[in-house]
């Protein structure tokens, strides 16, 4: 049996672990963050489309890119809060903006930081500060249920406690919820406090850290159909405008909702029928 002191000082490495060492952030343009044990993990081909192929998110699409390139050459930039109706390209815009600055010459790194691992998100600016390279932090699909308290977390990246936010560093979130929280939380909250508006504004004010709110709406049937027949024309597949129509119609019917990622969806079984890949 091992000596008690050397379990105890295992379980409190466990829960303290110490920090990773930094990376060779030349050997990628993305990372993954992981813990237990910390390490940033390369990328080396991220899963995205081409910007040219968002429709619908133009001026979302024209702020977050000149807001990233802002940043890129060192000015000041904003955090962003990327919300709304789901698959409608809110994380495809992160990463196709990424690449865009990639092709102009950005040295800008993508790091993705998963939503479980935010109480971890102190040692992964403390690795990323150090760097001379710059760093859009990105967390998808970001919320909070009633009894999480992760969200604590988040505020080292939007305000940064004493040291600040590092400068080499920006944050965007994707969200499907403007405040981040349930709205019957926000209500509980209300309803039970002896002061209701002191017992919300911590919570409610979390979406007020970002600089740029960034709403993305469900798209219409024209934009719909003009997002398939983009997809059609960039990788070749041909068919004919009334065809698309009545088949793109008839599958949004079948998943009773219209997106972009239902476009996609559609257009992925149109080019496995005819035989082309992608």
């Amino acid at each position: 049996m091992s000596d008690p002191l050397e379990r105890i000082a295992a379980a409190l490495e466990r829960m303290n672990p110490p920090e990773g060492a930094a990376p060779d952030f030349a050997e990628a343009h993305a990372f993954v963050w992981q813990v237990d044990p910390d390490w940033l993990v390369a990328v080396p081909e991220v899963n995205r489309i081409d910007m040219g192929l968002l429709v619908g998110i133009n001026r979302a699409r024209d702020t977050l890119l000149d807001n990233t390139r802002q940043f890129a050459k060192g000015l000041p930039a904003n955090n962003a809060l990327l919300w709304g109706a789901r698959g409608m390209g809110k994380s495809s815009l992160v990463k196709a903006v990424h690449a865009a600055l990639l092709a102009e010459g950005a040295p800008v790194k993508l790091v993705e930081l998963h939503r479980e691992d935010l109480p971890s998100v102190g040692r992964l600016l403390n690795l990323l500060r150090g760097a001379s390279e710059r760093f859009v932090l990105y967390c998808d699909d970001l919320s909070f249920s009633h009894d999480d308290q992760h969200y604590k977390s988040l505020k080292a990246v939007l305000d940064g406690g004493i040291e600040g936010r590092p400068e080499n560093v920006v944050f965007y979130a994707t969200s499907n919820r403007r405040h981040l929280m349930p709205r019957d939380m926000i209500e509980n909250e209300r309803g039970s406090a002896i002061n209701p508006s002191e017992a919300v504004e911590e919570k409610v004010s979390l979406s007020d850290r970002f600089g740029l709110w960034l709403g993305f709406h469900a798209c219409n049937q024209d934009e719909y159909l003009e997002m398939i027949r983009g997809y059609c024309d960039a990788y070749g597949v041909e068919i004919d405008d009334d065809t698309l129509r009545a088949e793109a119609i008839e599958w949004q019917a079948t998943r009773g909702s219209r997106s972009g990622r239902v476009a996609w969806q559609y257009f992925t079984d149109l080019a496995g029928r005819r035989g082309v890949t992608l």
